[in-house]
């Protein structure tokens, strides 16, 4: 296996074009505040420039494998036999104990106009997304129980039948708790999709029409707002003969006025957030993963824990961070309260202002202000 440790700027994509077209840069703040102060200081461009928007729904040919982009070896089983002998999947009664005390909190979605940034979670890695006038879903879960998990222990935290119009989705990889077929089938087949590279053919199996794969570092445009796909720790597999036969990522969405936002999808910390950051400047928001994390020696390499998903918030330079990949599908053996309590005291030992930390209940919502 080889490990990817390409900069951005020397990596390839897998079907890129021969040669180059004109580069284009996305909307970028020219200031920000820092934390310490609030004094604004000029964002560095971005390094290196954004490449030229791919065409919406075009036809790619990908390679069968992105087995050479995992930046950790997949378990053997010499890991396997440890796991199955010692290893804890769901926490204890004691863990459990605390599932009445999951923050909930249904509400309406706020109005927002073209201008509006605003965030509402919905559970797990799923978010109801506003940005440059358009409503985007992250991931979107909405059934009851996923393969291999007991059903949900908080509820979806916006109906269904109350969501606006949906402009576009972006899919971060195929596990099933971030790709659910029953709740994909509820939308319109001509509803724009941006999905990592491989996993174009799985929606056009279900009639989907409007389906943009993207490898790492490239970007595609709709009404004004730039998809980027970008790099994570993690891996992909949905049945016994596919491992890693598509690629996996996060997804920075950028409006016309320059906010920005990253949904990191899955992933464990590493060094692609300061890369990240460094190729889009000026992130006002990070979604977080911070739960799905122990035993630790099974999970680091996959799924950051609170303390990690801070410190990948500062690499990236982003602003503020919204927790999500947790009290929601019981997927590991922490108790399922405790990625809030550390990420909150992260939060608060990185002397980071209390503000910025979005730590939403299921079924709220933020407006950037």
């Amino acid at each position: 296996m080889t490990q990817q440790t390409h900069e951005p700027e020397t990596h390839e994509p897998a079907s890129a074009p021969t040669s180059t077209t004109t580069m284009a840069t996305a909307p970028t703040v020219p200031t920000a505040p820092t934390r310490s102060t609030g004094t604004p200081t000029p964002l560095a461009p971005p390094f290196p420039p954004l490449a030229e928007p791919r065409p919406l729904a075009e036809h790619r040919v990908w390679p069968r494998t992105f087995h050479d982009r995992l930046t950790a070896p997949l378990p053997g089983l010499k890991a396997l036999a440890r796991f199955a002998r010692e290893g804890a999947v769901r926490p204890g009664a004691e863990g459990l104990a605390d599932i009445h005390r999951l923050p909930c909190a249904p509400a309406p979605l706020p109005r927002v106009d073209t201008r509006t940034l605003a965030v509402t979670w919905a559970g797990h890695a799923s978010w109801v997304v506003r940005i440059g006038g358009l409503t985007v879903l992250t991931d979107p879960v909405w059934s009851r129980r996923i393969l291999g998990t007991p059903a949900r222990i908080t509820p979806v935290g916006v109906p269904w039948d109350t969501l606006p119009r949906v402009d576009a989705v972006v899919i971060s990889h195929n596990h099933y708790d971030h790709l659910d077929a029953p709740t994909l089938r509820q939308l319109p087949r001509d509803t724009p999709v941006f999905a990592p590279a491989g996993l174009g053919r799985w929606f056009r199996r279900r009639r989907f029409t409007r389906v943009t794969e993207l490898d790492w570092w490239e970007g595609a445009e709709l009404s004004g707002v730039r998809f980027d796909f970008v790099p994570a720790h993690h891996w992909s597999k949905r049945t016994l003969t596919d491992t890693c036969h598509s690629l996996w990522g996060g997804w920075v969405l950028t409006d016309a006025e320059g906010q920005r936002l990253y949904f990191a999808g899955d992933t464990g910390y590493g060094h692609w957030f300061s890369r990240i950051g460094r190729r889009y400047p000026g992130i006002d928001l990070a979604l977080m993963p911070i739960g799905a994390y122990d035993p630790r020696w099974w999970l680091s390499d996959v799924h950051c824990n609170p303390e990690e998903a801070v410190q990948a918030t500062l690499d990236l330079g982003a602003r503020r961070m919204a927790p999500m990949h947790w009290g929601t599908f019981i997927l590991s053996a922490e108790p399922v309260l405790e990625p809030l309590t550390r990420v909150r005291t992260a939060w608060e030992k990185a002397g980071l202002e209390r503000e910025d930390l979005w730590d939403l209940p299921v079924g709220a919502s933020k407006v950037l202000e």
